[in-house]
C-alpha cells in the first residue's frame, strides 16, 4: 500500500487526507498525525510557537477531563461533561501516583494546591496553564471545549508542531477540514522574529503509515 506514496511528491492537503485513509492497514482505528517543520529558533523566547485549536470535526479520541475547582463550581463542570470533579481528594490521589487522565482544568485560586504536583504532572503535559486556557475562572467553558475538540500544540526543540487531527475513520474532507485549521492556526502565530521561509514543510500520516508530503501552498 506504501507504494501508493510517490518518493519525494508533494501533495495537495486534500490529495492527502484521501490517500492517508488508503496507506493505512491498522485494525485499529489509527489516529492521523501532523508534523509541521517551521523556520523559527525555539530556544529564543520571541520565535517561540504555541498556541490552541479547535478542530472543526474533533479529534476522534475520548478525552478524560479532570476538573479541579471550588465546590460553586463543580455542578457546571459535571454538567459540561467532566469526568472527574473536585479538589483536595484528587490531588490526594495524583500525590499517589494516579495520573489516569489526559487534560486536567483548574481555576487561578487553586493553582496553589496544584504547583507542587508539578514532578508528576509536568514531565506528562497534564500541567495546567493559563496559555492553553486550562487555568480558567470559566472552567465549565473549557472542558465542553476541550470535550468538543480543542486541542493545544507547542514546538519543539527540533523546531516541529506535532499533534493527532483526527482518525482514518473520519471521512476525507473532515480530515482535510481538520488539518487546514491547524495548519492556518499555526500560519497565524507566526513570529515577528522568524525571518525566511516560516512553514519548511508539512507531513501527514497514520499511527504505523509512512509519511506524506503535503505542499504548504496547497493550504494557504
Amino acid at each position: 500500500m506504501a507504494d501508493k506514496v510517490e518518493a519525494g511528491k508533494a501533495y495537495s492537503l486534500k490529495e492527502a487526507a484521501e490517500l492517508v485513509k488508503e496507506i493505512t492497514t491498522t485494525k485499529f482505528d489509527s489516529s492521523v498525525d501532523m508534523d509541521i517543520r517551521l523556520g523559527v529558533d525555539p530556544r529564543k523566547a520571541n520565535q517561540m510557537v504555541r498556541g490552541v485549536v479547535t478542530l472543526p470535526n474533533g479529534t476522534g479520541k475520548t478525552v478524560r477531563v479532570l476538573c479541579l475547582c471550588t465546590p460553586d463550581a463543580e455542578a457546571a463542570a459535571k454538567e459540561a461533561g467532566a469526568d472527574y470533579v473536585g479538589l483536595d481528594e484528587y490531588i490526594e490521589k495524583i500525590k499517589g501516583g494516579w495520573t489516569d487522565i489526559d487534560v486536567i482544568i483548574t481555576m487561578p485560586s487553586c493553582m496553589g494546591k496544584i504547583g507542587p504536583l508539578g514532578r508528576v504532572l509536568g514531565p506528562r503535559g497534564l500541567m495546567p496553564n493559563p496559555k492553553s486556557g486550562t487555568v480558567t475562572m470559566d472552567v465549565a467553558k473549557a472542558v465542553k471545549e476541550v470535550k468538543s475538540g480543542k486541542i493545544d500544540f507547542k514546538v519543539d526543540k527540533a523546531g516541529i508542531v506535532h499533534a493527532s487531527i483526527g482518525k482514518v475513520s473520519f471521512a476525507p474532507e473532515k480530515i482535510y477540514e481538520n488539518a487546514r485549521e491547524f495548519v492556518q492556526t499555526i500560519i497565524k502565530l507566526k513570529p515577528a522574529a522568524a525571518k525566511g521561509t516560516y512553514i519548511k514543510s508539512i507531513f501527514i500520516s497514520s499511527t504505523m503509515s509512512k509519511g506524506i508530503k503535503i505542499d504548504p501552498k496547497s493550504v494557504e
